[in-house]
């Protein structure tokens, strides 16, 4: 996965989904939870390749920080709950499409 269609077309194949823009800026996509409004993937582009905010279990912050160079800390969100995934093509799809079912299921 490395762009902002193939991100907001995966994280919408989840139940009750939908793309929101409620920025000024449109380089901000938010995909939200239909019932609870709650955002569970931030999308945008930042230092040339597209990030994706997305909520984590705490213990696990720190293991997916440690092994994958292109997972940080949460650009603008808090840093004890979410992080930021790069999509520079170094994360594997089967990584990205699993935090993403995770951020998914935190938020419900």
């Amino acid at each position: 996965m490395k762009t902002r269609e193939e991100a907001i077309r995966y994280c919408l194949k989840w139940k009750n989904t939908y793309e929101d823009y409620p920025f000024r800026d449109k380089n901000w996509t938010l995909i939200r939870h239909k019932e609870n409004k709650k955002v569970f993937a931030w999308i945008f582009k930042r230092e040339d390749y597209i990030w994706i905010n997305l909520k984590c279990e705490n213990d696990w912050l720190d293991f997916y920080r440690q092994n994958y160079p292109s997972i940080v800390p949460a650009f603008h969100l808090n840093k004890d709950h979410w992080n930021s995934i790069i999509l520079d093509g170094t994360i594997p799809d089967e990584v990205i499409h699993d935090l993403i079912r995770k951020s998914y299921n935190l938020t419900k």
